[in-house]
């Protein structure tokens, strides 16, 4: 059984159907990454799956109950939903102690987690006086006090640097080669494409894309290719005569979207010396704009 499965979840605010019949499921032991453009029901998916939001329809579940079904919930699921809200006068320490006592997690957990988090040297500070990624960094500690077996993380990245990103990405691989389940919502494609096992892209409330990164990146409608002509201008003429799709790279590349072999073929009818012929992957980025249409923004539900 997945870690969580989404099954035929549909919800609507009044003319607004923020999600409509979306199922996917996010197994034990991997990352997920859960995308789409802004308005496109992430968020209330996530709500509904932590029982913050009732759905019209459908289910979302974990292990086959709900949220507020789990004993001592806290002990199974950690999440960090938006910008999470601390006491300003408190600090980074206590909050987790008040945290901790309320969740019934051992005390022990509270060092453990700010060392884990890299906070152990500020914990003494009041959280008025941390910057926004040390408050992310706090928000992820209270999400791991209890030793979860599904972790639920949306924009994890917001307010950390570089070196930051770069430890949060080292944070989820942990998580997950532990056993966790790691669901992260996240606008950071590039970041995402270096971090995940799995991604689930959804657009306007409804699925658009299940399964592997690997699947998924791989499910254009067409092959792509990067050439080095001796004469690009004329290759790319060429190329735009037989209603091919052609952009220009740095160093007078061009980016077909096209087959190698059938850019080669045009190349070599028109006499036009390559250096250059290969296929290239697409990103994440464009096979995401393939997917949502490039849809404009809406506020977010």
């Amino acid at each position: 059984m997945a870690a969580i499965e989404i099954n035929g979840l549909s919800k609507r605010f009044g003319a607004v159907q923020a999600v409509s019949d979306l199922s996917f499921s996010v197994e034990q032991g991997r990352i997920t990454g859960f995308l789409g453009p802004n308005g496109a029901g992430k968020s209330t998916t996530l709500r509904i799956l932590l029982g913050l939001v009732h759905a019209n329809h459908g289910t979302a579940r974990f292990e086959g109950r709900r949220y507020e079904r789990l004993p001592h919930a806290s002990a199974h699921i950690g999440a960090v939903l938006e910008e999470a809200s601390f006491h300003p006068g408190r600090s980074g320490r206590n909050h987790l102690r008040v945290l901790a006592a309320a969740g019934q997690h051992p005390e022990r957990r509270v060092e453990e987690v700010l060392e884990q988090v890299e906070l152990t040297g500020a914990a003494n500070r009041r959280v008025k006086g941390y910057s926004m990624g040390m408050r992310q960094r706090l928000a992820i500690a209270a999400a791991l006090l209890g030793e979860p077996e599904v972790l639920i993380l949306d924009e994890p990245t917001s307010g950390l640097d570089p070196p930051g990103i770069a430890w949060m990405r080292d944070l989820l691989r942990e998580q997950a080669a532990a056993g966790s389940a790691v669901l992260v919502s996240s606008h950071l494609l590039s970041e995402v494409e270096q971090s995940v096992d799995d991604v689930v892209v959804i657009s306007e409330g409804r699925l658009r894309a299940e399964g592997t990164l690997e699947s998924v990146l791989g499910s254009g409608e067409e092959p792509v290719t990067r050439v080095r002509a001796s004469d690009p201008g004329r290759l790319a003429e060429a190329l735009r005569g037989r209603d091919l799709e052609v952009s220009r790279e740095r160093g007078a590349a061009l980016r077909v979207d096209a087959e190698p072999s059938a850019v080669g073929a045009i190349a070599n009818d028109e006499r036009i010396a390559l250096r250059e012929l290969v296929a290239v992957s697409r990103s994440l980025e464009e096979v995401f704009l393939a997917l949502t249409g490039g849809e404009a923004e809406r506020p977010e539900q």
